[in-house]
Order: structure tokens, then sequence, then C-alpha cells
């Protein structure tokens, strides 16, 4: 069984037990159970439900394994001839969470 969820703003595709990434989410400590409702999509081995927009009475629940960073991006710019050179880099935050269940 799976689901599709919109989930802070972002669609992921869900399954009992395993670790996704989200965007971080700073006002939950790392243990916590969050439930996610806004489920767009669930599929088991033979029927699939789409939901207008999403599907009443259906919950996901996950808890929160870790906070972390991303690996640095570099972002590089640069003007041909002008001497202009700029190095700039950026690391984004995320929240791993663990999905523990799926209910409809």
């Amino acid at each position: 069984m799976y689901a599709i969820v919109d989930f802070m703003g972002y669609q992921f595709k869900i399954e009992k037990d395993i670790t996704i990434k989200v965007p971080y989410m700073a006002n939950t400590a790392v243990g916590n159970e969050i439930t996610i409702e806004n489920i767009l999509m669930i599929s088991d081995d033979e029927n699939v439900s789409f939901g207008t927009p999403v599907i009443e009475n259906a919950v996901a629940t996950a808890k929160i394994e870790s906070h972390g960073r991303e690996k640095k991006i570099i972002v590089f710019k640069k003007k041909r001839r002008k001497g202009y050179r700029k190095t700039q880099g950026h690391r984004q935050d995320f929240t791993e969470i663990k999905i523990t269940g799926i209910e409809y």
C-alpha cells in the first residue's frame, strides 16, 4: 500500500516504514508523532482511490527521526571581461520522518 500526500506544500509518495526528507519543521522535537491528513491518493494491491482534492477519513502517521542539513550547493556568478566573480554557498535544512502507518 502506498499513498500520495500533500505535506508542507510538497507532494510525497509514502509507504509504511520508509524514511523521507521533508522541509525543516522548526517547532518539533525528535521522537514526536505527527499526522498527515492531506492524502491525495491511496493505492493498495487492487484498488486506487483518488480524492477531490483529498480523501476523507484517511490519515498517515509519522515519527520525526532527525533534523539535518543537505550538502553544500555552490553558486558561482561571473561576467566575462568585467572582472566580476562571486561565489556563494547554500545548505538547506531538512527534517527526516519515518512513516509508521497509513489508515483508510
